[in-house]
């Protein structure tokens, strides 16, 4: 049984790698410098005075696909549709002069994915908005933590423009589905070896 799942996992390695996009991963425009540590990935940029970093983690960041009723009238030439990976991500600001990082909690709104020519509509919304302390790693719970379902659209245009203005726009928001999707495989395509590596290993 090993042996044939060894040499499964040698042909998908084969196939995976075959279908890879990117060799090494795409870039983000407007100067961000990538992290990256496992699944975990921070972009981060400097501009006057302040610091802004973008975390995500990949890990569960595939939606599950809608359409697997349609399988099976697939004809089977066609390929399969390509994964797309929408992490959440957390944009935090720190101001050189402040104890405080403003966090926002940013998603990619599930429905939203693929509606095209809809006007000006943000590929991506915030969730949640808090202060934390800067340079400490463990948030507090005790902090007030603003919920952005109940807000008014007035400060929620500003805090998206607040963002736009920093770097994190549309655009960006393209570019890190791109990078994410290419990080994914990438460590997809590394589980698969060290997947096979274990298995062959007596």
């Amino acid at each position: 049984g090993d042996k044939a799942f060894a040499q499964f996992l040698t042909d998908e390695i084969k196939e995976e790698k075959k279908i890879q996009k990117h060799k090494s991963l795409p870039k983000v425009s407007g100067g961000w410098e990538l992290e990256v540590h496992g699944t975990e990935a921070k972009l981060v940029r400097k501009i006057a005075g302040e610091k802004i970093t973008v975390t995500f983690n990949i890990n569960n960041s595939i939606p599950p696909s809608a359409d697997e009723e349609t399988q099976d009238d697939q004809k089977p030439d066609e390929q399969e549709p390509d994964l797309t990976s929408t992490p959440n991500f957390v944009v935090e600001v720190i101001k050189d002069d402040t104890k405080q990082t403003l966090v926002l909690d940013c998603h990619y709104p599930e429905d939203e994915v693929g509606h095209e020519g809809e006007e000006e509509s943000d590929i991506f919304t915030i969730r949640e908005v808090s202060f934390q302390p800067t340079g400490e790693s463990d948030w507090k719970d005790t902090n007030y933590t603003l919920n952005t379902d109940s807000l008014d659209w007035a400060l929620y245009d500003h805090l998206m423009d607040f963002l736009a203005d920093r770097g994190v726009d549309n655009t960006f928001a393209d570019e890190l589905i791109e990078l994410s999707t290419a990080l994914e495989h990438q460590e997809y395509i590394k589980f698969l070896e060290d997947l096979k590596s274990f298995v062959k290993c007596q």
